[in-house]
């Protein structure tokens, strides 16, 4: 018998089940659903959590002369795209040392007059320290938009991480914990606000059958191959290639040059959305579970550190972000792992500063702690499909790595 070759994902993303495409769901209008899941009044459903965080802009650039918006140095370029797409101006700021939070002495020196809404990112599954954010931003009298789009579940101080600040952007893009493969919806806490920014969506993203289409292939191609053996063909073997080719940035996933498209998701996919909504919390019980026990593992490497929750937080941990002690520990970890089939890999390439596409975008300025914390993490997917034995091999070739 021939035995497959199997791959692990990078994320603990939440499969599909075949009655998801045919089932009706007990509230086939995913907005309604979300909104229920996260207790809201109401949820707005985007093409993208990048849609999203667009209508919103273009939404709150209609109602102010400002046009600064800040952005943690360290996050995905689709963030900074989405702002320079809209027309408004990013400025970085940089992050606290070893987390992905705002330094909060940094960001109140870049927070003024013309500063129409702060970022902070919930990265990861793990939710952002928002206290300094949501002070800093009432005094300057800008917005906070919580970018969420890695933190679907996750919780700040008992509430939904991206329910918090003045708006909540999030992803249902393929590998999250949940997906309709691209997609994404958006909350906001005032309800005139809210009703402003479903305006605004209605206005740029019409429905587009072509590009709709296309996602409804793709979705059944996720269904497909998000297993062991399909990841082989989708994800494994183009990452191998591009690694071989020393072409990081396409390894990474971090290639984000091409136009960013705005369109109306369709009902079924949607519905689609709404029926494997059902088995999200259980799914994120699960690797939360898991993601505890790996990580409080991890931290018994000396030189490795965790990025963990905060007090009073409650992450989703799709994958683990690990930090050594050096870029050079990290990049020998990697020559181990990464090449490998078990769910190794980095976040982002690099700060918003070293990406040459965003050159006309974001300021080059030192953002010292982003760049250390880009240089010096590395993923350690949290799927169920890393079994045992393959994340103690994980924790193994780690600490030997960090010993030599």
């Amino acid at each position: 018998m021939v035995k497959m070759a199997l791959e692990a994902p990078p994320t603990a993303g939440l499969p599909l089940a075949w009655t998801d495409f045919v089932r009706a769901p007990r509230e086939p209008d995913l907005g309604r659903a979300l909104a229920t899941f996260l207790g809201v009044d109401s949820v707005g459903v985007a093409c993208s959590g990048t849609a999203s965080l667009i209508v919103t802009l273009e939404t709150l650039k209609r109602r102010s002369s400002r046009r600064t918006v800040v952005v943690p140095a360290y996050t995905c370029p689709l963030v900074p795209l989405a702002v320079a797409q809209v027309g408004l101006h990013v400025r970085l700021c940089d992050l606290s040392a070893d987390r992905f939070d705002f330094d909060p002495e940094r960001l109140a020196e870049m927070c003024d007059g013309d500063t129409l809404a702060v970022l902070p990112t919930h990265l990861g599954g793990m939710a952002a320290n928002l206290e300094p954010v949501l002070e800093i931003a009432a005094r300057a009298g800008a917005y906070v938009v919580e970018d969420a789009a890695q933190a679907l579940g996750a919780s700040w101080h008992g509430r939904p991480a991206g329910t918090i600040g003045d708006i909540g952007v999030y992803s249902l893009s393929r590998g999250k914990g949940l997906t309709v493969y691209e997609g994404g919806f958006w909350v906001a806490r005032d309800p005139e606000l809210s009703a402003a920014i479903t305006r605004t969506a209605d206005a740029l993203m019409p429905f587009r059958v072509g590009i709709e289409v296309v996602r409804i292939v793709q979705l059944l191609g996720y269904r497909l191959l998000y297993n062991p053996v399909g990841l082989r063909l989708a994800y494994g073997i183009p990452l191998r290639r591009a690694l071989a080719r020393g072409d990081l940035l396409r390894a990474v996933g971090d290639d984000y040059r091409s136009a960013i498209p705005l369109h109306r998701m369709s009902a079924w996919r949607q519905r689609i959305g709404a029926s494997a909504l059902a088995r999200l919390p259980s799914a994120l019980a699960a690797n939360a579970r898991r993601g505890r026990v790996r990580a409080a593992e991890l931290r018994q490497i000396p030189g490795i550190e965790v990025v963990d929750e905060l007090p009073e937080t409650a992450g989703t941990f799709p994958f683990l972000m690990v930090l050594t002690d050096s870029s050079e520990k990290r990049d020998h970890i990697l020559d181990r792992l990464w090449n490998e089939a078990i769910g190794v890999n980095r976040l982002f390439l690099h700060d918003l500063t070293a990406y040459d596409y965003l050159e006309r975008i974001v300021p080059r300025a030192e953002m010292r702690n982003a760049r250390s914390f880009a240089e010096r993490s590395l993923t350690i997917s949290n799927s169920e499909h890393v079994s045992e034995e393959t994340f103690r091999r994980i924790r193994d070739t780690i600490a030997l790595a960090v010993a030599a």
